[in-house]
């Protein structure tokens, strides 16, 4: 198989495989949601896992914010982190001390506590790799998955979109990028983009979780921000109506793509965060994450599951597109010369 997720179809047939033998489980492996949920009685566990892989001079930072961020778009506050460091044979002592320290500034960021892991160097690896696990705690209504959206509530994108993958496309491929003519000022800006505006959704996902009328929130992360359309859409059994000229988009984000001949919407995107609203409090929302320094935009309505996935753009109505991998993953299978 191709490098990236696991089809969607595939990836279901093997959830189903799983026991679910537990009551206090109230949101289990499933394809859409990032969390799972356990009832603990006056309060909500909400875990999450994730691999870092890329931004190796960032990767104790990475994985704190892309594990914080799935348990914030629960509408749950990160409290615990766990990390599974596995470190090269090439690796040097001096690697280990900046991944700590960022592990443990990241988690001050977020409200969260190192609490345990493991660390070990591993044969047959390049690169440090970083398998992270955040665990949060949400109260029993503030309580948000994937699975709320209805028909006529409305679509609201905070963020713009493909921050990450444009970071990480500097990073990994800065050299194809200025060989096609991205001056070298703008790769280094859109290198930074991991820190600023950052990657991380915390803020967005607090402002959005007290507005009333919010039913869903879900981070777009690995294939972009139409995949994480679809996930909203295949958890919650709707369709979607998107405004594809709504969608805020960086101009960095807009240069390096066109530079390597990539979609915005497939481009791994943390740093956004998808929230399906009632028709009636999108301007509440927008108000609360305006306050909250986040810019947003209402990109598109929440349609019955018979009408499908659509994209409006240039006058044209099309359906979502659909990306089977990462566009960043794509690239680089296919241009392995491109690193730096």
């Amino acid at each position: 198989m191709k490098p990236g997720k696991l089809p969607h179809d595939l990836l279901a047939a093997m959830l189903a495989r799983l026991p679910a033998e537990d009551s206090r489980v109230m949101v289990g492996p499933r394809v859409g949601e990032d969390a799972a949920v356990v009832d603990l009685g006056d309060r909500l566990l909400v875990a999450t896992t994730d691999p870092i892989t890329f931004a190796g001079d960032l990767i104790g930072w990475y994985a704190v914010h892309i594990n914080a961020n799935d348990v914030a778009a629960m509408g749950a506050a990160p409290r615990w982190f766990l990390g599974t460091l596995l470190l090269p044979e090439t690796a040097k002592e001096s690697d280990v001390g900046p991944i700590f320290d960022q592990i443990a500034e990241s988690c001050r960021e977020v409200g969260a506590t190192p609490i345990g892991g493991h660390t070990e160097i591993t044969i047959g690896i390049d690169r440090p790799i970083l398998v992270a696990s955040m665990l949060g705690e949400a109260v029993r209504d503030r309580l948000l998955t994937s699975a709320g959206a209805r028909p006529g509530d409305e679509v609201v994108l905070a963020g713009p979109i493909a921050i990450e993958g444009t970071a990480l496309l500097a990073r990994e491929a800065g050299a194809a990028l200025r060989r096609q003519g991205v001056s070298g000022d703008a790769v280094e800006q859109a290198r930074s983009l991991l820190l600023e505006p950052g990657i991380s959704v915390v803020p967005a996902a607090r402002a959005a979780a007290h507005v009333g009328g919010v039913s869903a929130m879900h981070d777009p992360t690995e294939g972009g921000l139409a995949t994480g359309l679809k996930e909203i859409a295949l958890a919650s059994g709707v369709g979607l109506d998107i405004d594809g000229e709504r969608i805020p988009v960086l101009g960095l984000t807009r240069e390096v793509c066109a530079a390597l001949d990539l979609d915005a919407l497939g481009l791994i995107a943390s740093g956004s965060l998808l929230v399906t609203v009632g028709a009636g409090a999108r301007e509440a929302l927008l108000r609360e994450l305006s306050d909250a320094g986040v810019e947003a935009a209402a990109i598109g309505r929440v349609v019955p599951e018979g009408e499908g996935l659509w994209l409006r753009a240039a006058g044209e109505r099309r359906p979502l597109p659909d990306f089977p991998r990462d566009e960043i993953a794509r690239f680089l299978a296919g241009r392995p010369e491109a690193r730096t």
